[in-house]
């Protein structure tokens, strides 16, 4: 049974009952789960009437938002992202929209435009699926952008099949999420990206021939403008694949969620200012399992009244785990400013206290 099930349930959900409540179209398990079918990656609700795969590739998730961070899109047959029964028709038209392009950025003027009041749309998405309409949009482009390429489509494919009507939209919509429109004859550098899953959710990595260059979160707000800004400051495109690096980093991280590691020894690739690198060498000494207040590091750095600056390198870092900006705490041991999320960063100090 898939990991982000929820155990607390008071039904026992194996993935024989929810493979045979999918093939029954069973309406008591509305809302119970969520099938995500690996051969066309999207994600649908127990009672869809689409054909059904087989239970090999079915993977099973708790809520549409798992779903959508695990890769996912939502099916156009029965809208998962919908409540069962009834439901604005606005947020109906909204989510197919996305769903056909999920590409373009909707912004409140262009909702505006089409009669529809922004604040609705975000207190919906919140309210019934703990996730902003912002943020919903951005894990779908991402998705969309990372599922295509990685199946090795061409830009005209990729394009078309993505609901653009001409070459000249996509690239736009293309430039928006990566920061550079793609081409089929770049003459820049070469940045790889894979995502793999963790303990803590999962995540993309990245990689130039140089060394690892990104290990975020794929829920991470800052997602978007990070692989933008690398991609600028490395003068490079970003393509699915592996190498050398991204091996290793799976596996070390694998080693470090097991117990079994407390620092890595990966070659890393991180483009910034002289302060900010200097803040993320010292971030990269901080013993394993044990935990320093932005003060102290801002001493360390011999700036000691730039307690916010170095605060702000370190929402700056791009190598999660790896450059262990989780060990930063507040001066009266409050868990602050992780990009991650304070649960997560909470989870690590935790598991590495437990484990030191």
């Amino acid at each position: 049974m898939n990991k982000y099930i929820n155990q607390k349930k008071p039904m026992q959900l194996t993935a024989d009952t929810m493979y045979t409540a999918l093939l029954r179209k069973d309406s008591t398990f509305e809302g119970t789960f969520y099938a995500a079918i690996k051969t066309t990656g999207i994600f649908c609700r127990p009672t869809c009437t689409a054909r059904k795969p087989k239970p090999e590739n079915v993977e099973y998730y708790t809520t549409p938002k798992e779903a959508i961070l695990h890769g996912y899109r939502p099916c156009k047959i029965c809208t998962p992202m919908t409540v069962a029964g009834d439901y604005p028709a606005e947020i109906k038209r909204i989510i197919l929209k996305i769903t056909d392009a999920p590409l373009i950025k909707i912004k409140d003027g262009d909702l505006r435009s089409m009669d529809i009041e922004p604040n609705r749309i975000r207190r919906w998405f919140k309210r019934h699926h703990g996730i902003t309409f912002h943020s919903y949009q951005r894990m779908m482009r991402i998705n969309s952008a990372f599922k295509k390429l990685s199946e090795g489509e061409t830009i005209t494919a990729t394009a078309y099949d993505s609901g653009f009507g001409s070459l000249s939209g996509f690239s736009d919509a293309f430039r928006s999420l990566m920061g550079k429109a793609p081409s089929a004859h770049s003459t820049t550098n070469i940045i790889t990206i894979t995502r793999f899953t963790t303990p803590l959710g999962p995540m993309f990595a990245c990689a130039t021939d140089e060394g690892l260059c990104l290990l975020e979160y794929t829920d991470r707000r800052m997602l978007e403008f990070e692989l933008k800004d690398i991609r600028k400051r490395l003068n490079a495109t970003i393509l699915f694949g592996t190498n050398k690096y991204l091996e290793a980093v799976q596996r070390q991280l694998k080693e470090y969620f097991d117990g079994e590691r407390e620092t890595f020894d990966i070659p890393l690739v991180t483009p910034g200012t002289d302060f900010q690198n200097a803040v993320w060498n010292l971030l990269v000494k901080i013993p394993y399992g044990k935990t320093v207040s932005y003060k102290e590091q801002a001493v360390r750095v011999k700036r000691p009244k730039a307690v916010r600056a170095v605060a702000s390198a370190n929402g700056f870092n791009r190598i999660s785990i790896v450059i262990p900006c989780h060990r930063v705490i507040g001066s009266d041991g409050s868990l602050t400013g992780y990009g991650g999320g304070l649960w997560r960063k909470k989870w690590l100090l935790d598991f590495e206290k437990k484990n030191k």
